[in-house]
């Protein structure tokens, strides 16, 4: 079954030096771009981490320093990528917990000011665990009936979980809807505000932290009362773009953010 699509919707996969959202990078990514009227084009970049790739790394994804040493930065690319991406929504697969939220470190490292909010993200693995609770392997095996050749490289997994995407459309008809909406709420599985879950929305939609202390308590007023808070956290190894969000709260609580 094809896609029912009203905005153009890309799907990413990301390999990287680690998982840490925080402090990793990423050394390749690989884009597949799918338009409402069937169109398909595939990208596949690799990218200079400006750090070491760990071994353990390497010997998942196949991508060694001297492979990227010659390659642009993601600095480099920010931008370009940024406009191609702009007005899709967002497919792929373990996405929400970990593809997103790295990317969106990227684009702010970069500088390059990319609201993800704007978009629907589509996570074909948060299907694939309701329905059956596989890998990606078995998905493509048992959705596609196909072996996933080059398993962990960006673009095999890439093509992979777009195919498995259209093939569950297909095999759960009248369970899922062919619409990228139904889709992206439905392979929603947090409330979070940030990427990363440290802060959350409780069952009232007001911001609350998710961690430590302060657990469960509204983020404005634990910046109202705890004045110290806020500069603790941006000085802490929090992802970028908790930073960001916990920014935006108290700009807004002061009333300098409408």
């Amino acid at each position: 079954m094809n896609l029912n699509l009203a905005n153009p919707i890309v799907f990413f996969d990301l390999e990287t030096t680690g998982v840490n959202i925080a402090k990793d990078r990423v050394v390749e990514i690989s884009v597949l771009k799918v338009y409402p009227h069937g169109k398909e084009e595939q990208k596949t970049i690799r990218i200079n981490p400006e750090m070491p790739i760990p071994k353990e790394a390497s010997a998942i994804h196949g991508i060694y320093d001297e492979d990227v040493k010659d390659c642009p930065v993601f600095k480099g690319i920010a931008k370009e990528l940024a406009r191609y991406i702009e007005g899709c929504d967002l497919g792929g697969y373990n996405s929400n917990r970990f593809d997103i939220p790295l990317l969106a470190e990227e684009f702010l490292r970069a500088g390059v000011d990319f609201d993800m909010r704007k978009r629907k993200f589509v996570d074909v693995q948060t299907i694939f665990h309701k329905m059956e609770q596989r890998t990606l392997s078995a998905a493509y095996r048992f959705y596609c009936d196909k072996c996933l050749e080059d398993a962990h490289t960006a673009a095999a997994d890439t093509f992979a979980t777009y195919e498995v995407l259209k093939a569950q459309l297909d095999r759960y008809e009248g369970k899922l809807e062919n619409s990228i909406e139904f889709l992206s709420k439905f392979s929603t599985q947090n409330n979070n505000a940030d990427f990363a879950g440290f802060i959350v929305f409780n069952d009232k939609g007001v911001e609350v932290f998710n961690f430590g202390k302060n657990k469960g308590i509204p983020v404005e007023q634990v910046l109202k009362e705890q004045p110290g808070y806020f500069a603790w956290m941006l000085n802490s190894d929090f992802p970028l773009y908790t930073k960001k969000i916990l920014t935006e709260i108290k700009l807004r609580s002061t009333g300098m953010l409408k």
